[in-house]
């Protein structure tokens, strides 16, 4: 499987990115335990997969690392007593179960900034290839413009807060949470991974409509999927609780239909992107039993 050699890459990318995060104490352990608690890396990998799909025209695993660092400090945040008060992540225990809440918050400010220093990173190498050298501040701009809105109180912070406070129940505020706290942090995979892969930055819309359709997607098949276990805690952000199940299954499969025109229409349906689009949808697509072909 081709997924399974990015996400080697991955892994082992990021051990040599831990040791750089400066001398080793509670703090560097606190983010290497995060970072190399699983996953399924999907972020990282679309940002790989658009270098590929681009002819590998760049190196982008500074930034697909930065992804990475990004998604893992929104866990970390997301899991805290003063948030979702999660005890366990991917089967271990939650940072801040394991190291204390201090540090948890200390190895998400920690990852935060490492996220920026993978853009930096990918602008000096893209200064370095005569072909790109003019590209290079653009996407550093554009990069660090969806990185800052997407990651900010426009996005997946604002999201969080949502959810904690929704001030309604209505179908609108769900979107909304589902948009800046999901979808968002889809964006930046792809944008960065667009951008820094040496594509074109008139795109960016095409790509964040792409982001947009997968992280409905993987919202709604997720939600789908804790619908009994949310209704026992009485969660009303669960976009079941107000569609009902054969609505929101409805809607699943359009957005992956949509998923999957929105990546032709980039030129991004490649053999490795077919192969993550059927290890994220796949179970979900059988489960469907609405009309229509995939």
């Amino acid at each position: 499987m081709l997924l399974n050699e990015y996400r080697k890459q991955i892994e082992q990318s990021l051990k040599i990115a831990i040791t750089q995060m400066g001398e080793k104490n509670r703090l560097r352990d606190a983010c290497e335990y995060t970072l190399t608690c699983g996953g399924k890396r999907i972020r990282p990998l679309i940002v790989l997969l658009i270098a590929e799909a681009l002819g590998q025209r760049q190196d982008v695993l500074p930034v697909a690392l930065s992804v990475e660092f990004f998604h893992t400090a929104s866990l970390i945040a997301d899991d805290l007593p003063c948030m979702d008060n999660d005890d366990f992540r991917r089967s271990r225990p939650s940072l801040h179960k394991e190291f204390g809440e201090n540090i948890a918050i200390l190895a998400s400010y920690t990852l935060i900034a490492a996220g920026y220093e993978g853009i930096y990173k990918n602008t000096e190498i893209m200064k370095k290839d005569p072909l790109f050298v003019e590209k290079a501040n653009e996407a550093l701009f554009l990069s660090l413009g969806a990185a800052t809105r997407c990651a900010g109180i426009q996005g997946a912070t604002n999201g969080q807060f949502l959810d904690l406070f929704p001030p309604d129940a209505n179908l609108e505020t769900i979107h909304k949470i589902i948009y800046q706290k999901t979808v968002t942090l889809f964006e930046i995979s792809f944008v960065l991974g667009w951008l820094f892969g040496g594509g074109a930055p008139s795109s960016i819309q095409s790509l964040k409509d792409c982001a947009y359709h997968l992280g409905m997607a993987f919202q709604i098949a997720d939600d789908l999927d804790d619908d009994i276990q949310d209704a026992s805690t009485k969660n009303i952000t669960n976009i079941v609780r107000v569609w009902g199940r054969e609505k929101s299954k409805f809607l699943l499969k359009k957005e992956i239909l949509l998923f999957r025109e929105s990546l032709e229409g980039l030129g991004l349906w490649t053999p490795t992107f077919q192969e993550l689009y059927f290890f994220l949808f796949s179970s979900a697509i059988d489960k469907i039993s609405v009309k229509g072909t995939f």
